[in-house]
């Protein structure tokens, strides 16, 4: 099963009717633009319905036949042929002026709703936990982002309205047939029956391959990101050849999938195409037949002939718009399939009051305690067993462990990126989840390893769409030692930096991580290797600051190397997701057990 098709695993398949029925809370918000495109749809299928019998009427008028209208009857030749021609012009210039106005607001109403479709989709997405990332490629998100959206944002623009239109069409025609001559209606009605029919089946064929299509886009766009990603080790390792022959395999499955949608959607119109040349022989035919026959006039038969060439002009347009919303509704099936994604960590419908969290570091608050915690990423994989410790307020604790100990899963618990599978977790005697996330991420300040920089400026970076004025920010770098690095920057706190801080080292792009979390005043500072990428002048400085920032505040330290971490209160010690040692620096050394192994294996190979 692929990565795609697992976001909709154990969930029933939604019919079009249903996916169209889901779009339409984001119609209703521009239902007033839509109901206007709507009105529109009827002088411009009336007018077209008129034109083939003011053409009939001309070749009857020339032909001085008995059928021609009343107030044509005693006009003289060249003026009822004006009146015809003028009567003719006026419904080119009603079809011009509404085509074009309805089409305006048909755009207009498809890109306000692919824009809320997107908001929407953002916001969805920026809430599901940290789990569903992990399993769901990001080049396959960028997908749904995207293509899928802007294909959606077609299904009510041109696809549904666009079907609806070419519906009217063809009803006004099949009126004014039936108006003019029944048997004629009758005959080329009866011809769209099997057309149809097969349009039904080629655009059902149509939908199995789009969706195909789409699924194999979306690999193709997670391997040339995951590629541009990790460039740096493609180069160095020499990658570019088997990684562009996996490119070229992944590309070819998808251009073959595109081919099969090509293969259908040219069906539809060759089908249409053909079918309508029938008609025309047929109306051809018969009409001719009756004509001779003095049945009805040859301009009752022209008009039949446009007829003919019109009704299919609607049908192969809707076939061709219904493309359009095969693909669209592609689109809304894996659209919808993210979105029926649950929100697996929630806020609670009863959260805890507000000043638990506010309170000032002076009263001591910042006790964290895990209950018998476990969890695990995979079902039944354990990364961490039945936790138990207590950190009390001010206390600065160390976890340490052999790599894959579960120390970072420790730190994700407690910010709440992922909930335990069993226990609980409780800061000041409260469940975390009993805590809105927003309170709880602003009680807690983090630190990692790798700093990530947003695109934008060195302020922007700071303040992370929070409001703290310059002067605020510059003392926070002031405090933290992170101001001397500003200072050197080309435009200093207003220099730009690129995506993903490419134009700023490792280590300064940690300096401003330190400056951001330190603005926010936390209660608990959690710091996950985060002076791993300082060289050891820079960490001395930092050093001095962290001093400050963690005064008064517990503490949690992730760290590999045991010398930075000999003067924290307490060393908690994992191994294999549990809790097997814990005590001072030198209560472990002296009870020479995994901590003294540990610290001896460094002491002779220093990291």
């Amino acid at each position: 099963m692929t990565v795609a098709s697992s976001l909709a695993v154990n969930r029933p398949r939604e019919n079009d009717w249903r996916l169209f029925l889901r779009m339409i809370p984001y119609a209703s918000r521009h239902r007033h633009l839509l109901l206007m495109a709507m009105v529109l749809l009827l002088p411009l299928s009336v007018a077209g319905a008129i034109q083939p019998i003011l053409v009939g009427e001309a070749i009857s008028l020339i032909r001085q036949e008995p059928n021609v209208y009343p107030f044509l009857q005693h006009q003289p030749l060249a003026t009822g042929l004006n009146i015809l021609a003028i009567l003719l012009l006026f419904t080119f210039l009603i079809r011009f002026t509404v085509q074009a106005w309805q089409g305006y607001l048909v755009q207009v109403v498809g890109q306000q709703m692919t824009a809320d479709i997107r908001n929407h989709l953002f916001t969805h997405l920026t809430s599901l936990a940290m789990g569903f990332f992990d399993r769901t490629p990001v080049g396959r998100l960028i997908t749904r982002m995207t293509n899928d959206v802007e294909a959606l944002g077609e299904v009510f623009s041109t696809g549904a309205i666009g079907i609806i239109s070419d519906l009217f069409s063809m009803v006004a025609i099949a009126l004014a047939m039936f108006f003019l001559q029944s048997q004629l209606a009758v005959l080329l009605i009866f011809l769209l029956i099997p057309t149809t029919g097969l349009i039904i089946y080629f655009q059902h064929r149509f939908r199995l391959a789009n969706f195909r299509a789409r699924d194999e886009l979306s690999a193709l766009n997670s391997m040339f990101q995951e590629n541009i990603l990790g460039i740096g080790i493609v180069q160095l390792f020499r990658r570019e050849q088997f990684n562009q022959a996996l490119f070229r395999q992944i590309n070819q499955k998808y251009v073959r999938e595109v081919d099969a949608t090509i293969f259908y959607d040219s069906a539809v119109s060759a089908t249409l195409e053909w079918i309508a040349l029938v008609a025309i022989a047929v109306v051809l035919w018969f009409g001719g037949r009756q004509v001779m026959e003095e049945a009805f006039s040859l301009g009752t038969l022209t008009a039949f002939i446009l007829f003919a060439q019109r009704l299919f002009d609607p049908l192969r347009q809707f076939a061709e718009k219904f493309t359009m919303l095969q693909s669209g509704f592609t689109a809304v099936e894996r659209i919808v399939d993210l979105l029926n994604e649950p929100v697996e960590i929630q806020d609670p419908s009863h959260p805890t009051p507000k000043p638990v969290l506010t309170a000032t570091p002076n009263q001591k608050q910042g006790e964290i305690r895990f209950e018998q915690v476990w969890f695990a990423y995979k079902k039944g994989e354990y990364i961490l067993q039945d936790l138990n410790f207590t950190i009390q307020p001010g206390e600065k604790i160390a976890l340490v462990g052999p790599t894959g100990a579960g120390k970072s899963s420790v730190i994700r618990l407690l910010c709440r990126l992922y909930e335990p599978t069993h226990g609980r977790i409780l800061i000041d005697g409260i469940d975390i989840r009993d805590i809105p996330q927003s309170h709880l991420r602003r009680y807690l300040g983090v630190i990692l390893q790798d700093g990530f920089i947003f695109t934008g400026d060195v302020i922007s970076n700071i303040r992370l769409g929070e409001q703290y004025s310059l002067e605020e920010i510059k003392a926070s770098a002031e405090k933290t030692n992170v101001a001397s690095f500003i200072d050197q920057l080309p435009q200093n706190y207003h220099t730009p930096l690129r995506q993903r801080g490419t134009n700023l080292s490792s280590g300064q792009k940690q300096l401003l991580a330190f400056a951001r979390v330190a603005i926010r005043q936390p209660h608990v500072v959690v710091l996950d290797e985060a002076t791993a990428n300082l060289d050891v002048g820079t960490e001395a400085v930092i050093q001095s600051a962290l001093d400050g920032l963690l005064k008064d505040r517990t503490a949690i330290i992730i760290a590999h190397r045991l010398s930075t971490i000999r003067h924290v209160d307490r060393i908690l010690l994992l191994q294999q997701g549990r809790l097997v040692e814990s005590g001072s620096h030198d209560e472990l050394v002296r009870q020479g057990g995994l901590y003294a192994s540990l610290h001896q294996l460094q002491r002779l190979i220093p990291l």
